[in-house]
């Protein structure tokens, strides 16, 4: 699979998974991983400086919380404004989708 195609989706799918809940960046990767079976496997070098940016946008928040044996975790929450992003990434996507599935699948067919 070609790494490349990560990047102009990374957006839709941080803010998809930070949707269901807040999550601290290592539970992000695993998740991402996870989902993807171990297609997308980001690292956190990649991770973060997506996260500041969408917190720049005001996307998201971050926040930091106290976890097991007295650790802080900085989690991230997706505000109003990402909630909104959410939506038009997803349409941006199906629409993607669709135009590449009539590509791929011969047109006419593919409107079947």
């Amino acid at each position: 699979m070609d790494r490349n195609l990560l990047g102009g989706s990374t957006v839709l799918m941080l803010l998809s998974l930070l949707s269901e809940g807040d999550r601290y960046g290592y539970e992000i990767i695993r998740e991402l991983a996870r989902r993807s079976g171990d297609v997308f496997c980001m690292k956190e070098g990649s991770l973060y400086p997506v996260l500041h940016r969408m917190e720049a946008r005001g996307w998201v928040k971050a926040y930091e919380k106290e976890a097991e044996r007295g650790k802080k975790r900085r989690y991230y929450s997706i505000t109003a404004a990402g909630r909104r992003q959410l939506a038009e990434e997803v349409e941006h996507w199906e629409e993607f989708s669709r135009s590449v599935e009539r590509v791929i699948r011969g047109g006419a067919r593919a409107l079947s």
